[in-house]
């Protein structure tokens, strides 16, 4: 004779299995998901507490047509003369990803190696992904020294 299980305990063993699936496919895809939509909305820049801040280099030891990074605050910048000798400044954090911009003298613009965007000597987002311009500052050469302030 052979005994019988209640017939409740392979429903629960059937239902257990199936929410265990369940729950790790579920898992699974969210897993897969996350780092996709994490690389599509870029994340939140935190401001600059810094106003203004007195660079190291002279305004003479700037060549027509170069740029170079500088610490703003706690985010960089980038200070660049144009070919016809004028000086910009800019926030140097892309606003796609928030990686750091260069400036690129062979393509005569600020250039974003992260995702190839472009930005024109303006600021202007002209290509690739970036959603927005960067972000102006005001440069300000006195005497031997470049002031650079937040544009207000």
């Amino acid at each position: 004779m052979v005994a019988e299980q209640p017939r409740g305990s392979n429903r629960s063993r059937r239902g257990f299995l199936n929410r265990l699936l369940g729950t790790s496919v579920g898992g699974l895809v969210l897993a897969a998901l996350y780092p996709a939509i994490r690389y599509v909305i870029p994340p939140g820049a935190g401001e600059s507490t810094a106003a203004a801040v007195t660079l190291s280099l002279k305004p003479q030891e700037v060549a027509p047509n170069t740029g170079q990074l500088f610490k703003f605050g706690s985010r960089p910048g980038i200070l660049i003369r144009t070919p016809s000798g004028e000086l910009r400044a800019f926030s140097a954090v892309c606003t796609h990803l928030g990686c750091i911009v260069q400036y690129r003298a062979d393509l005569g613009h600020i250039w974003c190696a992260c995702h190839n965007g472009h930005f024109d000597l303006n600021g202007i987002n002209v290509g690739g992904p970036p959603p927005r311009p960067l972000e102006p500052y005001v440069v300000n050469p006195r005497g031997d020294q470049i002031v650079v302030s937040k544009a207000s």
